[in-house]
């Protein structure tokens, strides 16, 4: 059999071949995040533009660590999630991945200092959902801590650009931003986690016995973090505050409506926002930021 030799073009003008690469990189990072959640990736495009790959690539990131514990089922997910942490690492100590969304991970990393230790707790949260863990207090704060607040301070280390006074004095709040945008993803998800992956994040609930009581409490706490997370919004850099607010009232808008949703309803359905409230926010939002009312 004659082989078939491919003609490769060669164009003086054209881009390193690295450079190509890389693009192909920010470009898959930016496509899971489009594709996997339209609620994130509307929040983006109010950033300022030199922010968007960057928050692309950490999206991408936790997106892929977060499909393998709860997409990939009939694979050896222990496994799969080993060698990812593994590739991961390497990405960042080689500062380049044949995965094109580690590869876009390993620069924002070390493009903005992204300490690894942010890095390690996410991780360790995604391999607490490889088991059946009941959750405590102290388990459920580890797992929010590694899962939430974690990916919020790695978004605050491209915001800050480097100024750690800024960073420091943000830290908390974004903490907690992260904290209450997960807890609401708890609330909406409890019927996907709780009979499709038998699990319940939720400290000492009893789910046969959800009733408004339990759902209350939950709810006041998400409030809390809710309050605290927009304390920090304001003071975030112009270039940020905007498409975070817009992520905030997003998530805001769902907490009311499961508040007005009885609790017999949110373990057996999971509550959305409407295309067109998710476009009234976003007119609300804007007008509020225009005016300076956040």
């Amino acid at each position: 059999m004659t082989a078939i030799a491919l003609p490769i073009n060669i164009d003086s003008n054209a881009k390193p071949m690295k450079e190509l690469f890389d693009m192909i990189s920010r470009k898959s990072s930016k496509m899971t995040t489009v594709t996997y959640s339209t609620s994130f990736s509307l929040g983006i495009r109010f950033f300022s533009k030199r922010f968007h790959d960057p928050i692309y690539g950490i999206y991408g990131f936790v997106r892929f660590g977060d499909e393998i514990v709860d997409s990939f089922h009939g694979y050896d997910k222990e496994k799969l999630l080993s060698r990812f942490e593994s590739d991961t690492y390497a990405a960042i100590d080689e500062k380049i991945s044949l995965n094109p969304i580690l590869n876009n991970f390993q620069y924002v990393v070390n493009t903005y200092n992204i300490e690894r230790e942010l890095i390690e707790l996410f991780l360790k949260s995604m391999r607490m959902d490889l088991d059946k863990v009941k959750y405590d207090r102290r388990r459920y704060e580890e797992y929010i801590l590694g899962s939430a607040e974690v990916v919020g301070l790695m978004c605050l280390r491209v915001f800050t650009e480097g100024n750690n006074k800024n960073y420091n004095d943000l830290k908390e709040s974004a903490m907690q931003l992260g904290a209450a945008f997960q807890k609401v993803n708890f609330l909406r998800d409890l019927n996907a986690d709780v009979k499709g992956l038998g699990r319940s994040y939720f400290p000492g609930l009893d789910m046969s016995h959800f009733d408004e009581k339990s759902k209350k409490a939950i709810e006041l706490e998400i409030e809390n973090d809710f309050a605290n997370g927009l304390q920090g919004i304001r003071k975030l850099p112009k270039g940020a505050r905007f498409g975070v607010y817009v992520a905030y009232c997003y998530f805001l808008a769902l907490l009311r409506k499961i508040e007005k949703t009885p609790a017999e309803r949110v373990i057996t359905k999971r509550i959305r926002i409407s295309n067109g409230k998710k476009y009234l926010l976003l007119v609300t939002s804007y007008s509020k930021h225009l005016l300076n009312s956040i």
